[in-house]
């Protein structure tokens, strides 16, 4: 800051080129502008004294400084200051983040579709497979709320208008809105300063979508659009709108008690909004520009009667066929608006009309436009971008904007279909009945369009809000179209009963028909999420598609889903073993799907954290067998995820390719294992895997003080009060780790930098296998052994031990900090020590050097957080009142996690 960063950017490596060179720039310069702030509202003392830390940190991971001490800084920091100090460095770490998004874009190797059409030109597969491939094919992000996002909205507007600013100022311009653009960068950088980074109150539900909305009218409804002009010119025809958007933010009951039939309602009422808005703005701008006189140009049949019946008869645009065309097209919109919103457009149109249907009839109209511009000039106006567009987006977003999925746990389904059986005079002890027994029932009404609800009767509050939630499906189906809600995620997926619950439940309003064929407008969705579910995934799905009026409603659907767990999976058997199982599941699952020929669609529950699935995402896709892809994949986009890979329309644009640029990859590109290769490196894998699964639950599970030890090492109990999400952050009172949900599990070893879920078993079981040459060929030969190297090198190169150690000092028994924190230390120093033996290199990411000078970067800046964090959960523990200490705290935690970034 000021000079502050400089001397470590001096030493970083210019590991890709001219790329890295600009990014180093870069930091450099918004280093020194937050430098100047920090000097001109903190004052020169507290500036210094924030240099000071900075630079024994810097010279403490450089080598110079062979102390101990992170920072002997720290202490001369009066409570005021430490905050202003984390600040900074927070502010810092974002400033760098924002300076790595800028130049590294989706950070990944033939991560546009362009190179990955010439990848596959390689193997002899063409243009029209890829496009014949996309056609069927379904991709869809999927926003979550899960709460590991620590900074406030504001935090991030303030930042994405730094970036908007440094790009003016790379193209040479030199003011902004009349502003020096420096100027402008260096206000929105006071501003940051001057922000409030945490929030006062909890999350509402409400709050939440108004953040997704803000990313999907701000960033998905223009970049798609255009993401989807530059493939047709690719693959030369159009492809279909395989590339959607979805949302859990709003029907992901599970856990939440404040997710109701009202935020069902809430969430898809302001999504149509919103839509309808960006369509009404779009319809004005075409109006605006489409000024051609029938006296001058061509007019096709159907634009004059169109205009004719528009109702638009102002003198004044008689000669003006589109224009009069497209203000019936925007009365027709306002009428839309008017009817589902219950109130006028902002700008109303004059114009009487009926409104739309649905948002095909709007479709057709703005057809009419094109087909007649096409018309014009031998075709010079077909391509007229603006509409062109315009009829994608609504092709894509309807009026319903993003897929809205539902979730809930299978042991809320089972009581409510209990209590509705028992009420109905069905069945008086469901919950009693063998699985068997419970499918045949389930079957039999499933094959009556009888209902089992009335009116008449009263139910408990679960039963009455599971009710409501299928009745507020059933209501915005009909208002804004099927795809508004397509799926039903059953969390806890066991065992066949639980599919078939939902679809009595879905019975109930309709959403499920008996009547021939049978016909399911929302799909139930089996998440699979322990070691022991996925395990006997294949067999439940078996079953499942097994049965007639299942296959039937699927046939008629084009595909079946299934949604598998990687955060559960991981806390339940270590990341070796959840990797693998995941993996193994996954081909399981596409061979039961082949069997019953129906497309599988599988849905990837990631995380940010590698814990819980994160990394990186094209790696990730391209690491599955193609099997398993073939065109269709969703993946949850969580928490701090959604600001980093789509703050920007430029990076959102570059991650949105790269995931379809995987997915094509995945799908298509020729196998690099032989069937006997893969054969010899599963079974391998699989004695790794028992091998890191029994050492991960001699530890996690197996030790009688580890809770205790967890809870006290890390600040979960202080993370739990952030204000961060409308969902509790545990699933009970209890203090085992079985209901610990798994994001503070990861977040809070993240924040100590232990990072043990990424890592813990796996040097274990890497050491106990001897052929070192044969882990080296996996390596080599094996996407999926590869990609999940390359996460525990990543995770290694994040955590360090020795700030680790002194977390530990926060553990109170004596006997068990020394004994599990010992444990911890010698199996990260084996995973280490093996990891590097197999990748050939001397130290962590030596082979990534961009990775490595980007961690390498922010590590000076983590560590006296780190110590800052261990002195005030000390202090609070204590009993200290102080709300600056728990400020402290919570500004530390939000500091630590954006310089770690995936960590949630």
């Amino acid at each position: 800051m000021g000079t502050v960063i400089a001397p470590e950017l001096n030493h970083a490596r210019s590991s890709d080129g001219s790329r890295q060179v600009e990014q180093n720039a870069d930091v450099r310069f918004l280093g020194r502008v937050l430098g100047d702030v920090i000097r001109r509202f903190g004052g020169e003392t507290l500036f210094r004294r924030i240099e000071y830390i900075r630079s024994t940190s810097v010279d403490r991971h450089r080598g110079i400084s062979a102390s101990d001490a992170v920072d002997p800084g720290l202490a001369a920091l009066t409570q005021d200051e430490a905050l202003d100090f984390v600040r900074g460095f927070m502010l810092f770490s974002m400033l760098a983040n924002l300076a790595e998004d800028r130049q590294s874009g989706s950070a990944e190797p033939d991560a546009t579709l362009a190179q990955a059409l010439d990848i596959l030109a390689g193997d002899g597969i063409g243009e029209d497979q890829v496009a014949d491939l996309l056609d069927r094919g379904l991709i869809m992000p999927v926003l979550t709320a899960h709460p590991t996002e620590v900074r406030r909205k504001s935090m991030i507007d303030h930042r994405n208008r730094i970036a908007e600013l440094m790009s003016l100022r790379d193209r040479g311009e030199s003011e902004s809105d009349g502003e020096p653009v420096e100027e402008a960068i260096a206000r929105q950088i006071t501003l940051l300063w001057l922000t409030r980074p945490l929030r006062r109150d909890r999350l509402f539900v409400a709050d939440e979508v108004e953040n997704a909305l803000s990313y999907l009218r701000d960033i998905f409804l223009p970049v798609l659009p255009k993401l989807y002009g530059r493939w047709e010119n690719l693959l030369k025809r159009r492809p279909r709108g395989f590339l959607r958007i979805g949302t859990w933010i709003g029907g992901d009951r599970d856990g939440n008690p404040n997710v109701t039939a009202e935020t069902v309602r809430h969430a898809l009422g302001r999504s149509f909004e919103t839509v309808l808005l960006y369509y009404l703005d779009k319809v004005h701008a075409l109006g605006a520009e489409l000024s051609i006189s029938s006296d001058l140009a061509h007019e096709t049949a159907d634009l004059r009667a169109f205009a004719q019946r528009s109702g638009d008869t102002s003198p004044v645009r008689s000669d003006e066929p589109y224009r009069r065309a497209i203000s019936g097209i925007y009365a027709r919109l306002a009428a839309t608006y008017r009817e589902r919103v219950g109130s006028e457009a902002p700008r109303p149109s004059r114009l009487q009309a009926e409104p739309y249907a649905d948002p095909s009839q709007f479709v057709t109209e703005l057809n009419v436009i094109a087909e007649a511009l096409a018309s014009e000039g031998d075709g010079l106006l077909a391509a007229h971008a603006p509409l062109q567009r315009l009829i994608r987006a609504v092709e894509l977003f309807g009026f319903h904007l993003a897929t809205l999925d539902l979730r809930q746990n299978s042991n809320v389904h089972e009581k409510v279909v209990a209590e509705l059986l028992l009420a109905a005079g069905v069945e008086a002890d469901y919950l009693s009945l063998e699985e068997t027994d419970r499918v045949d029932l389930l079957r039999r009404e499933l094959a009556s369009d009888r209902p089992l609800s009335s009116a008449f009767l009263d139910y408990s509050d679960q039963t009455r809000s599971e009710l409501d939630i299928m009745r507020a499906a059933a209501d915005v189906h009909s208002l804004y179209g099927p795809e508004s809600i397509r799926y039903h995620i059953i969390s806890k997926a066991e065992q066949l009963s639980d599919l078939l619950e939902v679809h009595v439940l879905l019975k109930e309003t309709g959403l499920w028909r008996a009547s021939e064929p049978p016909h399911a407008a929302i799909m139930a969705v089996p998440l699979f999420e322990t070691i022991a579910d996925l395990q006997s995934a294949p067999e439940i799905v078996r079953r499942w598609l097994g049965l007639p009026e299942i296959m039937t409603a699927v046939t008629a659907r084009g595909h079946a889903e299934v949604m598998i767990g990687y955060s559960d999976s991981n806390k339940d058997g270590g990341y070796l073993t959840s990797v693998w199982t995941l993996y193994n599941a996954s081909k399981a699952l596409a061979e039961v799907f082949a069997e019953a020929g129906v497309p599988m669609q599988l849905f990837h529950g990631r995380g940010g954290a590698v814990g819980r699935g994160g990394g990186s995402s094209f790696a990730a896709i391209r690491a599955q067998s193609k099997e398993t892809v073939a065109g269709r994949i969703r993946i949850t986009e969580q928490g701090e995820v959604i600001a980093a890979k789509y703050a920007t329309p430029d990076i959102a644009a570059a991650n949105l390719e790269a995931m379809t640029a995987a997915t094509v990859l995945a799908s298509l590109e020729q196998d690099e294992l032989s069937k006997a290769d893969d054969k010899r490196f599963a079974k391998v894998m699989s004695g790794l895997s028992d091998q890191a699964f029994t050492t991960y639950r001699s530890l996690v599970y197996g030790e009688t003080e580890f809770s205790t030890f967890f809870r006290q090492m890390t600040p979960l109990s202080e993370i739990a009060t952030l204000n961060i999400g409308s969902r509790p952050a545990s699933r009970g009172k209890s203090d085992r780790i079985e209901d610990l949900r798994a994001i503070p599990w990861v977040f809070s070893w993240a924040q100590a930098r232990v990072m043990l879920p990424g890592w813990f078993g796996v040097g274990s079981a890497l050491a106990a296998f001897d052929d070192l040459g044969l882990l080296k060929e996996m390596r080599e030969a094996w996407p999926f052994f590869r990609t999940s190297l390359d996460n525990i090198e990543m995770v290694l190169a994040k955590s360090d031990m020795m700030i680790s150690a002194r977390y530990a000092q926060l553990v109170e028994n004596a006997d068990a900090r020394n004994h599990l924190f010992g444990r911890i230390r010698d199996e990260w120093q084996r995973t280490h020590d093996r990891v590097l033996e197999i990748v050939g290199e001397t130290a962590l990411l030596e082979r990534n050097p961009r990775l490595q000078d980007s961690i390498r970067l922010r590590l000076p800046y983590i560590a006296p957080l780190n110590e800052l964090q261990i002195e005030l959960l000390r202090r609070f523990r204590a009993g200290e009142t102080d709300q600056k200490v728990r400020d402290g705290i919570h500004l530390t935690i939000n500091a630590i996690a954006t310089a770690l970034r995936n960590s949630g």
